[in-house]
């Protein structure tokens, strides 16, 4: 008579971890982001459009992502996409014109998976910038808004880099209001008066595959991102709410 085999705990489920793509207009690179993404960590690709008149939506769908008609405004389009991903406990937020690096979504799940941190957004600045990808206004945007966090909070981030991750119930429980571009500031500032545990990691970033930039593309965009960008630092910073005692940890590069 053969001894008795004990059998194998049950392996558990990986978290589900979706990806979440505000477009408008991204006909010329949506297609091979969406194709970059690591199937292995990403369990469903949203593509929240804001209205594109091109061939956005076709393409992205052709590539294997959904999507979402969310309206215009870039937060109410992240906003649409963290809604429709009920089933998916992690996500991540990257832009559709291909700047992104989908490399780097291992990077920022890993602190997260392992319950290290609640919110890991990536640097351009700290990470290696190909030439063109990243304006003077930009870098100095990003490192003014944060000087200014660490101020008000103590956190001093760096960028405000579209690619991020966070747990989705967290980030429903921010209460997020932004709808345009002021999305990712407003995430950045109310994840530090929540007091998550925020780590900031350097990222590569390189050109647009193609398309324009809808707020570096044109003088009109940059200052209407501009100034909504600063009234929603405004509106926040005057908004009564705790102070964080330590700035996050930044993990240097390898």
């Amino acid at each position: 008579m053969s001894p008795t085999t004990a059998a194998s705990p049950p392996t558990a489920a990986p978290p589900r971890t979706a990806v979440i793509i505000p477009t408008l207009n991204e006909a010329e690179s949506i297609d091979r982001v969406v194709a970059e993404i690591p199937r292995d960590l990403i369990h469903r690709i949203i593509v929240a459009d804001g209205g594109s008149s091109d061939a956005t939506a076709a393409r992205a769908e052709a590539a294997g992502a959904e999507v979402i008609a969310a309206g215009r405004g870039y937060g109410r389009a992240c906003l649409a996409g963290a809604q429709a991903a009920a089933d998916a406990e992690f996500l991540v937020f990257m832009d559709g014109d291909g700047a992104d690096d989908p490399k780097a979504i291992a990077t920022l799940l890993a602190p997260l998976l392992a319950g290290e941190r609640d919110f890991v957004i990536g640097s351009r600045l700290r990470g290696k910038a190909a030439a063109g990808s990243l304006g003077a206004h930009q870098r100095l945007a990003g490192l003014s808004l944060g000087l200014a966090m660490r101020l008000l909070y103590g956190v001093g981030y760096t960028d405000m880099c579209a690619l991020r991750a966070i747990r989705r119930q967290q980030l429903l429980d921010l209460g997020l209001t932004e709808m345009s571009y002021g999305w990712n500031l407003e995430m950045q500032m109310r994840a530090a008066r929540a007091n998550l545990r925020i780590l900031e990691v350097p990222v590569d970033n390189r050109p647009r595959l193609g398309g324009e930039s809808k707020v570096a593309g044109s003088l009109g965009g940059s200052v209407r991102a501009g100034v909504r960008i600063l009234r929603t630092f405004g509106r926040l910073m005057l908004t009564p709410g705790p102070r964080r005692a330590s700035p996050p940890t930044w993990e240097p590069r390898s």
